[in-house]
């Protein structure tokens, strides 16, 4: 008894073929476009809901940095603004310059970066506002550059025009120590 490889088998006097009609290749080419047409959108907005969150954590992560350094070298630090006039007019802010979300430090008798910022507002991510420079003391309490008293406020609001609900990533600090991060809805400038 002879074994037939497949395609070598005859039906009707005709050889038997294999793969697909151009009927079924059209029907799974729609099939497919529909499925991107509905899972681009949503990509997109996972995409951008990712940057503004990983946004958020940096200036989270600049924060602690700031903290952990004026406790390491019992001296001030400083959490970078964007507006150099947020940053005063000393040793400390004339370093910071307008880099949002750098960290800078007393070292002995001169100011040093101890962090560059890496801050990523490209493409359609935004500062809704400014970022709060922040000074830290020894102990390692925030206060505002312009104050004594231990910072409560917002530190930054990060947003998006891409989308109208949950287009804000708000950094908020309460007691000069406690962060908190909120998602909030509303027009991004």
């Amino acid at each position: 008894m002879r074994i037939k490889a497949p395609g070598q088998g005859r039906i009707g006097g005709l050889r038997k073929a294999y793969g697909f009609t151009l009927v079924e290749l059209v029907v799974t080419l729609a099939v497919a476009a529909v499925l991107i047409a509905v899972a681009v959108p949503s990509f997109r907005h996972i995409t951008i809901s990712n940057r503004l969150t990983t946004s958020v954590n940096e200036v989270v992560n600049a924060v602690q940095i700031a903290r952990m350094e004026a406790i390491k070298r019992n001296a001030r630090t400083q959490l970078c603004s964007n507006s150099s006039s947020g940053n005063s007019s000393d040793a400390l802010g004339d370093l910071c310059g307008t880099s949002a979300g750098a960290v800078v430090a007393r070292a002995s008798t001169t100011v040093v970066v101890v962090r560059e910022s890496q801050l990523d507002l490209s493409g359609s991510l935004r500062l809704n506002g400014d970022l709060q420079a922040l000074r830290f003391t020894a102990q390692g309490i925030a206060h505002a550059t312009t104050s004594a008293l231990p910072y409560s406020g917002q530190v930054i609001d990060i947003c998006t025009p891409s989308f109208d609900k949950d287009n804000h990533r708000v950094l908020r600090m309460v007691a000069g120590s406690v962060l908190q991060t909120t998602t909030d809805s509303g027009e991004c400038s």
